[in-house]
């Protein structure tokens, strides 16, 4: 039935177009739209959609493409950043919506004040004052309307959230008890407990194995796997597709000749008798007289150029040198001097030429002609050119023709490969997610949940043409897939008893210290600890976080104090806390900046409440479940 879809598809649409337009007239656009937009959040009574979600996240990932073109495509894909697009939408939300209630406006006047003001706006303003639309719509890619409505928003929700942090107060008593708590420090002995010396007294039976190989029988699962074939297309890949003509690349070689060789180059002397603009006009003329008269000198002796140049010329850069300007190509120059050296020969000398500098006496000294090379020598470097300013529109076209192909044979890559000149690449053991390191289509996580739909599994066909990347698109097919499996005792049962021995043996680790730690606090002699270390949340001194936590929530009123820390596989510790080591006064200026940073840290603590309450308020709710390493999203800007 599928393949008589696909033989006869132009008739099959030509049908459905038929049968499909009048539905449309009578029940609307809508009511297709809405039974297909998955609902993913909701503010306020008011849903976020699953193709709204994924458009912001698509406009977010660009702009970060843009931004650092060397990012990992991988990152852009996470489940963590696509999460945390959708947080920054339900914010936003909730903010206008609390502006809104809140009958928060900006006036017209402190709008027009800050467009003023803003220096990013004055550049698409033309020489007589007038605002340049259509060049701001081509940079902004949105209308001035739509542009002012973006900031009259944003600037409405920053009021809601204002009104919190702008009133954020932190005590020095506060700010100092906050900062202690990070660097004071405590003198410690510890006496550690390792699992390791008790490992020899631990036995484990197989009977244990196999009981905990049955117990943890999730931890002992073999992934699912499969061996892919994949085509990938992008301007790389359309370039070649790209037929240029020996005519074409003639063409392109003669309008560019410059561009492929070097420009004609010339050193020259000069003698200036300086002569600005705003010169009164005698003074002018006793300037070209000067000029003048040295003209003579040095027509008469044209040896002597450099001579007279040092003891006239009033151009501080060049006089010293005898006037050498040193080898320079046409643009170096402004326009009248340029024009006289360029036209004169070597060894030849200018008449009076007059710049807005003054009045200048020319010697050209040397000339290297232009090297133009031959068309043979370029034609890769052209050929390359000429491809890469068509590949654009190539591109669009091949994605076209890459779309349409993979879906007319779905059981092969073949054709389409044939037909855009495209290699089939393969890949082995492929997860459902990237793998670390992957790059290209296997690192796009849309891509690989295409290859692992039911029907790329269940029917072996290619997927539909997915976007990979930034002008990228992938298609690709499963040739052999395995489904998660249990992995056998047998491989695995090196590794259960190695588990079990350690997790013995940190308990028997745990248990001594436990005693030690009785028998200690209640008679101190004999207990045998390590040297002693100053410790703090800066300093760890190599010990574990555990062991400095421990030593530093130790109540300093009652020293020495003992204090045992369960460290988990790593065994045990029994600490002992001898004193308190108050932090040095930092200088005037960093207990300043120490306070500012308390000061944020509270203010953004009592924004993250206010929006909580917001959320609540608003009935703020994410329908879809938070990925495990889901990114924190702040509630400010």
């Amino acid at each position: 039935m599928f393949d008589f879809f696909r033989k006869y598809n132009k008739i099959v649409m030509i049908f459905l177009f038929l049968l499909i337009i009048p539905s449309f007239v009578l029940f609307g656009v809508e009511r297709y739209q809405g039974s297909s937009d998955e609902k993913v959040a909701r503010v306020d009574g008011q849903p976020i959609t699953k193709p709204e979600w994924d458009q912001q996240h698509r406009v977010e990932t660009d702009r970060i493409r843009q931004q650092s073109p060397n990012v990992d495509p991988t990152v852009l894909d996470s489940d963590a950043l696509r999460y945390a697009t959708l947080e920054r939408m339900v914010r936003d939300r909730v903010l206008a919506a609390a502006a809104a209630k809140g009958n928060m406006t900006v006036s017209e006047d402190r709008l027009s004040r800050m467009f003023a003001q803003d220096q990013g706006l004055a550049a698409f303003r033309t020489p007589d004052g007038k605002f340049d639309r259509d060049a701001f719509q081509r940079v902004t890619g949105r209308t001035p309307e739509q542009y002012e409505a973006g900031v009259r928003s944003d600037m409405a929700t920053q009021q809601v959230l204002l009104g919190v942090s702008g009133t954020a107060f932190t005590p020095p008593a506060l700010a100092a008890t906050t900062i202690n708590a990070f660097y004071d420090s405590r003198e410690i002995q510890v006496a550690r407990f390792n699992p390791d010396s008790s490992a020899s007294k631990v036995t484990v039976s197989d009977a244990d194995i196999e009981a905990y190989y049955k117990d943890h029988a999730a931890r002992f699962q073999a992934p699912e796997r499969a061996d892919v074939e994949y085509l990938l297309l992008d301007l790389e890949a359309a370039k070649k597709n790209i037929v240029l003509s020996d005519a074409d690349l003639q063409a392109y070689y003669k309008e560019n000749t410059a561009r492929f060789g070097t420009k004609e180059e010339r050193r020259a002397s000069h003698i200036l008798i300086t002569a600005p603009t705003g010169m009164a006009a005698a003074d002018r003329e006793k300037a070209k007289a000067k000029a003048e008269q040295l003209l003579a000198e040095v027509k008469k002796a044209p040896n002597t150029f450099a001579e007279v140049a040092r003891k006239n010329s009033q151009d501080p850069g060049s006089a010293e040198k005898g006037g050498d300007l040193d080898f320079v190509t046409r643009g170096a120059m402004v326009k009248p001097f340029e024009d006289a050296m360029f036209s004169l020969k070597k060894g030849e000398i200018s008449g009076i030429v007059e710049t807005e500098f003054g009045y200048h006496i020319i010697l050209v000294t040397d000339i290297k002609p232009a090297v133009v090379p031959p068309f043979e020598q370029v034609r890769a470097s052209i050929e390359n050119e000429a491809r890469a300013q068509q590949a654009t529109q190539e591109f669009a076209k091949a994605a076209e023709a890459f779309t349409d192909a993979v879906y007319q044979t779905p059981d092969s890559l073949k054709p389409a490969a044939d037909k855009l000149k495209l290699t089939i690449q393969t890949a082995k053991n492929v997860a459902r997610t990237p793998a670390p390191g992957a790059t290209g289509a296997l690192a796009s996580r849309n891509f690989l949940s295409a290859l692992f739909a039911p029907d790329s599994l269940d029917r072996k066909q290619n997927t539909e043409a997915i976007e990979v990347g930034s002008s990228q698109l992938a298609s690709g097919r499963v040739t052999q897939y395995t489904a998660a499996h249990p992995v056998p005792l047998a491989e695995v049962k090196d590794k259960i008893r190695a588990q079990l021995v350690t997790e013995r043996a940190a308990v028997l680790a745990k248990t001594e210290g436990e005693a030690k730690l009785a028998a200690w606090t209640t008679k101190a002699d004999g207990a045998t600890f390590g040297a002693p270390v100053t410790v703090s949340r800066r300093e760890a001194q190599s010990q574990p976080l555990a062991v400095i936590d421990a030593a530093l929530r130790a109540d300093a009123s009652k020293l020495p104090a003992l204090v045992g820390v369960d460290l988990g596989t790593q065994g045990y510790a029994v600490v002992r806390v001898t004193k308190v080591v108050p932090r040095t006064p930092p200088a005037p200026e960093l207990a300043k900046q120490e306070q500012a940073q308390v000061g944020q840290s509270v203010s953004a603590a009592e924004d993250a409440a206010y929006y909580n309450l917001l959320k609540e308020r608003f009935k703020a709710e994410i329908l879809v479940p938070k990925p495990a390493d889901a990114l924190p999203v702040a509630a400010g800007r």
